[in-house]
């Protein structure tokens, strides 16, 4: 089991940036680790994903371009550097570990993750 605790979140004005960190209480290495966000009103939404190795990452279309999830296994730490930041991006941003049980997985799917983090609010002023 591992536990996550998210941090970085604030008010920012639209193009501006943010670095969400997620620390781990276990070894990272074992999970493949995601992002997610949830806005109000709104259903929770898949933001980025990145493997056990980091060898692969894999984005929403909306962020593509504009954000960058990576992680350093040795400090148990996943980040998420959010550039170019739009009003629409404003939400409650969640850190999730899935622990790699199952045969296959889409990367984006919020089932496929065990364990979440409590979240850290990011707000994005016009």
């Amino acid at each position: 089991q591992v536990q996550l605790v998210e941090s970085g979140g604030e008010l920012v004005q639209a193009g501006g940036s943010l670095r969400l960190s997620c620390a781990a209480s276990g070894r990272t290495s074992r999970y493949v680790m995601g992002w997610f966000r949830q806005a109000p009103g709104k259903e929770r939404e898949f933001v980025a994903a990145i493997s056990r190795s980091g060898s692969s990452t894999y984005y929403r279309d909306s962020v593509k371009g504009r954000f960058t999830i990576s992680r350093e296994n040795a400090k148990d730490t996943v980040y998420l550097q959010m550039n170019s930041l739009k009003p629409e991006d404003t939400g409650v941003y969640y850190c999730a570990a899935d622990p790699v049980l199952r045969p296959s997985r889409s990367y984006t799917a919020s089932a496929e993750y065990d364990y979440w983090g409590q979240g850290t609010q990011v707000t994005v002023s016009s």
